[in-house]
């Protein structure tokens, strides 16, 4: 089987990541319990008049791709897989609040037909003119990692050589209300630099859209390869370790190979105590770093936790601003991503320095 890797990665958060050549550098402070992402300048990527009919979760996803394609060299790709776990909400309740507007007459069936979770990918293709395999997966908060699986398979039989991957969410105001009458959202603004400080339920929600290009082909551009990736819907806490050091059995590596653990603890009082069993278990004298005080919570913010990986494994560098622990190392070789929400959709992802 042929071997995966990123060639190129585009990215669109409540960061300035939009920016490839600015890897974490310059920091935005948030003290919200919910932040939207930044705008590039869309007029740059997309004609105006087509921007102003798109929703903002498609308009992100437009941009990081092709910064991403730009990044790896490539007009076009073989395939585009697409993960999200709410779609275009913006349109879904704006179509909604038209039925119960309107009593369900003389409807506009524009923000019914862009609200669908394929919208983004559709769009996307016909941007690149790309005629190739298209598919998009509803996973909720595995969405990201359901396309990691697609494609490396896809690439490893050599079925394709460059494909298009990415995750995306928008954030929408009635869903907002929505979550936070379920706790799923905090009641109190935090800081994000004492997010995991603030022992409350919920998240700081947020949104945004991270795309890369994988290939069996390395070159210049490469940052890492895609070891390997796993799902699990759920898992005991008491179980969290045992799984993690049989993912890595699997790769023929044991807990002391791995070079960093990159964890997606989110400030949840009730479901963070999944990543301590790791930090203070087996990776205790493993190096540890976490981003959803950077990007805020949303279902395929684990796609900002492999944009993440990805720049460390490239640059050899760790941001002080990402780190848990003291811990010191020289080199980073293979990094571990672990990631759940609500304690469900647990997932490992296993990069590997090229």
């Amino acid at each position: 089987m042929k071997r995966v890797y990123i060639n190129s990665v585009g990215s669109i958060s409540a960061q300035k990541t939009y920016e490839n050549n600015n890897f974490l550098s310059e920091i935005i402070e948030y003290n919200d319990t919910v932040i939207p992402a930044l705008d590039p300048n869309y007029k740059d990527y997309i004609p105006p008049a087509a921007a102003r009919r798109m929703a903002k979760g498609i308009k992100m996803s437009i941009v990081a791709s092709k910064i991403a394609l730009q990044d790896a060299g490539l007009e076009q790709v073989d395939a585009i897989i697409t993960g999200t776990g709410m779609g275009c909400l913006r349109d879904s309740e704006k179509f909604l609040s038209n039925i119960l507007d309107n009593d369900e007459q003389y409807l506009t069936p524009t923000p019914f037909i862009q609200s669908t979770h394929n919208t983004v990918g559709g769009q996307i293709a016909l941007e690149l003119q790309c005629k190739g395999y298209n598919f998009t997966y509803v996973h909720g908060s595995s969405s990201f990692e359901s396309c990691l699986i697609d494609a490396k398979l896809q690439l490893e039989q050599n079925e394709a050589q460059n494909i298009l991957v990415g995750g995306v969410d928008e954030i929408g105001e009635h869903t907002v209300k929505l979550l936070k009458l379920v706790d799923q959202i905090k009641t109190e603004p935090v800081k994000s630099s004492e997010l995991l400080l603030s022992n409350t339920k919920g998240v700081v929600f947020s949104e945004g859209a991270n795309f890369f290009v994988f290939s069996n082909q390395q070159q210049s551009s490469t940052y890492a390869e895609i070891v390997g990736v796993n799902i699990y819907n759920t898992l005991p806490k008491d179980g969290i370790s045992y799984t993690a050091e049989n993912f890595l059995k699997d790769y023929n590596l044991s807990v002391d190979d791995i070079d960093l653990v990159v964890l997606g603890n989110n400030g949840d009082v009730r479901y963070d105590d999944y990543y301590s069993t790791l930090t203070s278990g087996i990776f205790k004298e493993i190096l540890q770093a976490y981003y959803k005080h950077l990007s805020g919570e949303f279902h395929t913010a684990s796609s900002f936790g492999f944009w993440l990986a990805a720049n460390i494994l490239k640059a050899q560098s760790l941001p002080d601003l990402v780190k848990l622990n003291d811990k010191n190392i020289s080199q980073f070789k293979n990094i571990l991503l672990y990631n759940q929400y609500c304690g469900e959709n647990h997932s490992f992802t296993l990069l590997r320095k090229c």
